[in-house]
């Protein structure tokens, strides 16, 4: 039997509680209605339930749109958590973490953050098949609990914030640009100037 981590379960009771479904019932509320979402596993099956929540709860999901969520990283760990007596590991921990970004105009970075979740199961070596089962099926709820994160945080974000983001982005890459400019310009200037010709005495 699997043992519950109790933040897990915290955090999927709280989502449940406000209506959240992971296929999507209309019931979540996204501020932003236009989003697209890349992955570098862009087949995976995170970035594929990803667009399925949000396409279900009235996002429209495309190439284009104004604002994208980028899943730049996926990771996950697995570590002994309790031995038994003969010195075999008994139990595992698996944690799962998700880092995203989301980017506007010119592909500039807006904002982003990190979800991780984790669980337990049990390593029977007598039946390592079941075992083997059982860790896939921990994952598959692990990947659901990372989404819930993820469509949480979403829902904090409105159009407004983004487009003052935006801004804010726009000013500090034209102030990198300017920056890079004058660095240049200063060095071309410490280049010696070339000699003038040298003039013959006249007879």
């Amino acid at each position: 039997m699997m043992k519950r981590n109790l933040l897990v379960i915290g955090l999927a009771g709280l989502l449940s509680a406000c209506g959240f479904q992971l296929r999507g019932t209309g019931d979540v509320q996204f501020a932003l209605k236009e989003l697209d979402v890349s992955a570098r596993d862009a087949y995976g099956d995170t970035v594929q339930q990803v667009r399925e929540v949000l396409e279900n709860n009235d996002v429209r999901v495309y190439s284009g749109a104004p604002y994208k969520l980028v899943i730049a990283r996926e990771t996950e760990n697995r570590r002994g958590a309790s031995y038994s007596s003969g010195a075999r590991t008994a139990e595992y921990e698996l944690t799962m973490g998700l880092e995203y970004e989301i980017r506007g105009a010119k592909n500039l970075l807006l904002t982003g953050n990190k979800v991780e979740v984790q669980n337990y199961y049990q390593q029977d070596d007598n039946n390592l098949a079941g075992s083997d089962q059982e860790a896939t099926q921990l994952r598959s709820e692990l990947r659901r609990e990372m989404i819930q994160q993820l469509m949480f945080s979403l829902q904090q974000i409105t159009p407004e914030r983004l487009d003052q983001l935006q801004q804010t982005a726009e000013a500090r890459a034209k102030a990198e640009a300017e920056a890079l400019e004058a660095q240049r310009r200063a060095r071309e200037s410490q280049v010696a100037p070339q000699q003038s010709p040298i003039e013959l005495p006249s007879r």
